[in-house]
């Protein structure tokens, strides 16, 4: 599941940081610290921020239950943030105890996606919002994360059902940020650089789920 220290990613706030950010940049004679800084920021200024429609989905088909906001940080990726990878994660658990868990603000940690055994997809936060699921800041800002429920030791929590219905979900994401259908692209939380987390585990068929987004992606283009 998220990793809890992935809350510690932050909220970036506009207002004195960016001064300060900026002003010390000029001290120093490096201002491109300071544009790099307010780039990623500039959508908070006051009436900036993209509307967005309450219950929306970015993923045709998947249902709508919004995570804490406490879990996640409003941005406008990819124009701020480029999205180069989509993180593979499994919850550890049923699904109603990661919903609870990623609407809970003092989890810390939240996934854009959960899928079900059954294949139903659900969707707790916009792609365009840096989700803290991977406990690296870097890897959160460029990446959409997607929990699969279940336990890593069960290799019957990966049903038919779930391999189709995720290849389906991250073909989708590659297509939608062209982002390459490979394995450099497509990990496992347990290869994020930092994290203690082991998911998807050894009962996760890459050569099997690789396979079924590299056929959808070809068929959809």
């Amino acid at each position: 599941m998220g990793d809890r220290r992935a809350g510690k990613d932050g909220d970036r706030r506009l207002g004195r940081r960016a001064l300060i950010v900026g002003g010390a940049a000029a001290a120093v004679g490096t201002a491109a610290l300071a544009r790099e800084e307010l780039a990623h920021l500039w959508w908070r200024l006051p009436g900036v921020e993209k509307d967005r429609v309450e219950g929306a989905v970015d993923f045709r088909g998947a249902r709508w239950v919004a995570a804490s906001p406490a879990n996640l940080r409003r941005a406008d990726r990819p124009a701020d943030y480029g999205i180069d990878r989509v993180v593979i994660h499994v919850t550890q658990g049923g699904y109603r105890s990661a919903v609870r868990a990623f609407q809970n603000p003092g989890h810390g940690a939240a996934a854009h996606y959960i899928v079900r055994g059954d294949g139903s997809v659900t969707q707790m936060i916009r792609e365009l919002d840096v989700a803290f699921h991977a406990g690296n800041r870097s890897y959160n800002e460029r990446s959409v994360g997607i929990e699969h429920a279940g336990f890593i030791e069960r290799a019957s929590s990966f049903t038919d059902a779930m391999y189709e219905a995720s290849a389906r979900l991250t073909a989708a994401i590659c297509g939608r940020y062209g982002i390459p259908v490979d394995r450099e692209h497509i990990i496992g939380h347990v290869e994020v650089p930092g994290t203690d987390h082991t998911d998807p585990g050894p009962h996760w068929d890459w050569g099997r789920y690789m396979g079924l987004v590299r056929r959808t992606r070809t068929a959809r283009t």
